[in-house]
């Protein structure tokens, strides 16, 4: 499958007009540890691999995500293959006696809201970064990307999102990260 994904930076305005206009799924809690391969520089390659932890509803799931190289430049568009894990703890320390060490661990808490015909808007909070929104569809040709893209960012706009960020969040703390120990 292809995520196609577009993200953009919002406010309580934003965060209103969604809650106002699209029928609430779910809020959730997510912890998200990402991993780097011992042998390939994740960060040169555009791929990303991490274990999610996910609370909602006073459920617990967790997940193993592979994404890989964004495939077009306007949007966070790249595969991604995802399976559930039911020890994470234990993947994790295979994860590591493989050699894969960890990054960065990024907390949110997400609200997630149906739009229409499988896209769905996440307004996320993450722990030093601020606010966030997502929006997403998923596709199973890469021929369908630009113009679903070109719709997505459309209903962001509509929203009053003003600046959208194709970087990930673990790419921006890395970066808060980087400039942080420059300043201190």
């Amino acid at each position: 499958m292809i995520e196609i994904e577009v993200k953009g930076y919002a406010d309580d305005e934003v965060f209103e007009r969604v809650r106002e206009n699209f029928k609430l799924i779910r809020r959730e809690y997510h912890e998200d540890t990402y991993f780097q391969h011992p042998c390939r520089d994740f960060a040169k390659t555009d791929e990303a691999l991490r274990i999610r932890i996910r609370r909602f509803n006073g459920h617990f799931e967790a997940l193993m995500t592979y994404k890989g190289p964004k495939i077009d430049p306007n949007s966070k568009t790249r595969k991604e293959i995802e399976i559930l894990l039911s020890d994470p703890d234990k993947h994790t320390e295979i994860l590591e006696s493989l050699g894969f060490k960890e990054v960065l661990t990024v907390e949110k808490t997400r609200e997630k809201y149906y739009v229409d015909k499988g896209i769905v808007i996440a307004l996320d909070e993450v722990e030093g970064l601020g606010k966030f929104i997502e929006i997403e569809a998923l596709a199973e040709s890469e021929e369908v990307v630009e113009e679903t893209v070109r719709v997505l960012r459309e209903i962001l706009a509509s929203l009053g999102v003003k600046k959208f960020e194709r970087r990930s969040y673990l790419e921006l703390m890395l970066e808060k990260e980087v400039d942080h120990g420059e300043a201190g």
